[in-house]
């Protein structure tokens, strides 16, 4: 059901791409058609809505306030679909969640799995992200909430609730370092080290623990994917530094150990559930959300 008018849908879309033709594309209407809506509201309001330049368009100060006013629109529709699928209550409805590539094999599964048994009317969509774009997603109100490591405070994000993830080296079972419990930040001068990459979230706290320790890795190799690192180690290449939960399965099955940083406890990497302070969540959402917060607070006891 479309939330808005013909015109604010082609307004949108054409302020999104900043061109009346990319707009057309995206919504397999036709560029004339979206154009000869503009025009008319512009001459409808008295005010025009877009500069036309030879490179697309660019908002003007009109534009900007009636896109501005349009995504509240947006988010206020979204709120009242909420109440209404409240009305309908658990018998159906659809929850929106965001989460990060290290979870796709770790206690989420499970969790929807209790939910679907439970209510099997509920439809489950889930966005695997990077960690900024999770938080990206939930202030855009795209999702109703999200799972992400290491959130940047914000006026518009709430934690729910949160763990601290162990950072450490990555290898395979038989190689030295998989012999001790934990090591130090300095060890990573003995071996070749597969460094991750930015925007992995874990780059943070090594970050950290190079400044505080005056170590710089000197690695053999960089990614910003998690499963190439770990492909990497597997093939040879070196050690890896990863966060415990990249590789539950791994460790598991025996593929591949884990030794958590001895001095990682001082610079934590925090595995968050965040919600949008103003959204407003329906039922089925709560629920999911509900049952999040304890598989994190068991994580977080083991």
């Amino acid at each position: 059901m479309p939330a808005f008018s013909r015109f604010l849908r082609y307004f949108m879309s054409a302020a999104r791409q900043g061109s009346i033709r990319k707009a057309s594309e995206e919504l397999h209407i036709s560029a004339s058609a979206i154009d000869r809506q503009i025009l008319l509201a512009e001459e409808r309001l008295g005010v025009a809505l877009f500069e036309r330049l030879p490179s697309g368009l660019r908002l003007t100060a009109a534009g900007e306030i009636l896109l501005g006013a349009a995504q509240a629109w947006q988010k206020d529709f979204r709120a009242l679909l909420t109440q209404f699928d409240d009305l309908v209550g658990l018998r159906g409805g659809q929850v929106q969640i965001a989460i990060i590539d290290a979870l796709t094999k770790g206690f989420v599964p499970p969790v929807i799995r209790r939910l679907r048994q439970e209510f099997p009317s509920i439809v489950i969509r889930i966005s695997v992200m990077q960690s900024k774009q999770v938080a990206e997603a939930i202030v855009a109100g795209d999702v109703d909430f999200g799972l992400m490591l290491h959130p940047q405070s914000s006026r518009e994000l709430s934690v729910r609730a949160h763990t601290a993830i162990q950072v450490g080296f990555v290898s395979l079972p038989d190689h030295a370092i998989a012999q001790q419990t934990q090591a130090r930040f300095s060890d990573s001068a003995l071996y070749p080290i597969v460094a991750p990459a930015e925007p992995l979230a874990v780059c943070e706290p090594i970050r950290s623990m190079e400044a505080a320790t005056g170590i710089a890795i000197k690695s053999v190799a960089a990614s910003d994917n998690i499963e190439m690192i770990k492909s990497l180690v597997r093939g040879g290449v070196g050690v890896g530094l990863l966060s415990s939960i990249d590789v539950t399965d791994e460790v598991a099955r025996g593929d591949l150990a884990f030794t958590k940083l001895a001095n990682a406890a001082a610079y934590p990497l925090t595995l968050a559930l965040c919600v949008d302070r103003a959204r407003q969540l329906s039922a089925a959402a709560r629920l999911l959300l509900g049952w999040m917060e304890i598989a994190l607070d068991d994580i977080g006891q083991r």
